[in-house]
């Protein structure tokens, strides 16, 4: 096997955020820049007992299958062969679900996995490509390592290949690259295995065999074929039910964000004379879940408040649920159902990877963000067909509609009022400029008492984790007023251009009689306030936010 090291220089803003290296298509397939990141992965991740390659290891790979994302699968497969990995299971046509994949890598013990993705992000040759890898564990990197593969792409100086031909990415079975054995799996199988473990399939399938219905948009990415396997051929729901769940390249034209803005279609859909029981979503790389109900819509935050509430329903978490997790900016919604079981609620930063350790440690059963992901100790990726199999199975147990669900669970909890608005593309130099300012504020705000209202906390909020005791500052800016209500704001590490401003409001309502309002009429007051003391309109000359969640 002819291993070439080839020259190369490091290339800036290689710096992964909060899922992986998220670039645009073009700058991915540029010269050198897919080849330093994979090979700065390599030589990061490296075992320390192994310091010429991975004998004996198996490296997962495959992706949403996106624009780029076969030819980006072809030199990780030649870079694995000649950096020493002796064995690559990948999905076949490229094809894998980040929670797939997670599950793979842990069924099948695997060293870890690249997932080629750019989750929510749009597709095709002008959208976005990405690029993460996965621990032992199935889950994403913790800092320490993305810290060490950003060193490594800041002092590269060449990267290792072998020339072989292509390998057939569509022939499942196994093929040669060199010394590396290639193993061209079927993406879908081991998932579903896992799914039948954790779910009563036969009651699943009573229920539909009921007449229930339901819509799944999988918005022509990765979870189309999960979709068709798990909800029309193992639980007979028609065929129809699974709606553009063909995997393409730009994803269809559209944007593979289940948000009510581009998702906006099923949510008409839910508020008509004919909507179905429950109509569902997921994006890109099939980690995100929406959820909308016959008549409602359930947030992200109340969607994980509610499966936490009635999780038992469900054959795998039938004894009860260890603890939660939630992202600082999501709701506190959870932490209400947390106290009533008595079991913990753990409040960490924005990303999946913040997790791990907790669900690792067996903390934690169920965990999830306010940006619609949801999951649970079955793998350690969010997982968007599981949240919806979760909700069925919830349904199923229940015999009410979603919407009937969700009120009973607001009058015995509250209701936590909770929006996200998001300023899309700012110069970045602007919205750092707004952060630092706003920042240096912070200390001060107790006492302006902005809007007249008393602030019990305002700080950037910084994480120790219990587990490893590893600290992660600078979190985000959060301000937490006398009644309870929240407002926070944090610069997105998702986009591939400009910044993205995304400020989170939240309070919360004890009265039944005050649950049935509309969301944004209900924060109305905080949301100007929150727009007072950021001045995101005079300083960023925007009139409204470009997103609403």
């Amino acid at each position: 096997m002819n291993i070439r090291r080839i020259t190369t220089i490091p290339i800036a803003g290689m710096k992964p955020g909060t899922s992986g290296l998220r670039k645009k298509v073009a700058e991915f397939a540029h010269g050198h820049y897919l080849a330093n990141f994979v090979q700065a992965v390599f030589d990061a991740v490296r075992p320390p007992d192994e310091p010429h390659g991975f004998g004996g290891l198996t490296l997962v790979v495959g992706g949403d299958g996106r624009y780029y994302n076969r030819e980006a699968i072809q030199h990780v497969i030649r870079s694995a062969a000649a950096n020493g990995f002796t064995r690559v299971l990948v999905g076949a046509d490229g094809i894998l679900s980040t929670p797939a994949a997670s599950c793979v890598i842990r069924k099948h013990g695997a060293f870890g996995g690249l997932i080629l993705s750019a989750s929510h992000n749009p597709g095709g040759p002008d959208g976005d490509f990405g690029i993460k890898f996965n621990a032992a564990n199935g889950g994403p990197a913790p800092e320490r390592v993305t810290d060490a593969i950003y060193a490594r792409t800041l002092s590269i100086a060449e990267f290792l290949v072998v020339d072989v031909p292509d390998v057939d990415l569509g022939r499942i079975g196994v093929q040669q690259v060199g010394e590396l054995t290639v193993e061209v799996i079927d993406p879908v199988a081991d998932y579903v295995e896992l799914m039948r473990e954790l779910f009563d399939f036969g009651a699943l399938r009573a229920l539909f065999a009921s007449g229930f219905r339901l819509s799944f948009d999988a918005m022509h990415a990765v979870t189309g074929p999960y979709a068709h396997a798990i909800f029309e051929r193992e639980l007979g729901a028609p065929a129809g039910t699974v709606r553009n769940g063909t995997p393409l390249p730009d994803f269809g034209g559209h944007h593979p964000d289940p948000n009510l803005v581009h998702a906006k279609e099923l949510l008409d859909r839910m508020m008509g004379p004919d909507a179905p029981d429950l109509d569902a979503a997921s994006d890109g790389d099939g980690d995100r879940n929406l959820i909308i109900g016959r008549g409602l819509f359930v947030s992200p935050s109340d969607s994980l408040a509610m499966l936490a509430a009635n999780a038992h329903l469900a054959p795998a978490y039938r004894a009860g649920i260890a603890g939660v997790a939630r992202s600082m900016p999501t709701s506190g919604a959870v932490d209400r159902v947390a106290a009533k079981l008595g079991v913990p609620c753990f409040e960490t930063p924005t990303g999946w990877k913040f997790f791990g350790n907790l669900l690792d440690a067996g903390r934690i059963t169920l965990c999830g963000e306010e940006s619609a992901g949801t999951g649970s100790n079955h793998v350690r990726e969010k997982d968007g067909v599981w949240a919806v199999l979760l909700w069925l199975s919830i349904l199923a147990a229940r015999r009410q509609s979603v919407q009937q669900i969700a009120r009973a669970h607001w009058a015995t909890y509250g209701r936590n009022y909770y929006t996200r608005h998001d300023y899309e593309d700012l110069d970045t130099p602007t919205a750092q400029a707004l952060m630092k300012v706003l920042a240096a504020r912070l200390d001060g705000l107790a006492r302006e008492r902005p809007g007249g209202r008393g602030v019990a906390l305002a700080d950037d909020f910084s994480y120790t984790d219990p587990v490893d005791g590893s600290v992660s500052k600078g979190q985000g800016l959060r301000i937490v007023f006398d009644d309870g209500a929240r407002i926070v704001y944090r610069l997105s590490g998702t986009g591939t251009s400009g910044s993205t401003l995304r400020v989170y409001i939240e309070r919360y309502e004890a009265d039944p009689a005050r649950h049935a309002q509309d969301t944004q009429a209900a924060l109305a007051d905080l949301i100007a306030l929150a727009d007072e003391i950021a001045q995101i309109r005079s300083r960023t000359e925007r009139v409204q936010p470009d997103v609403i969640t």
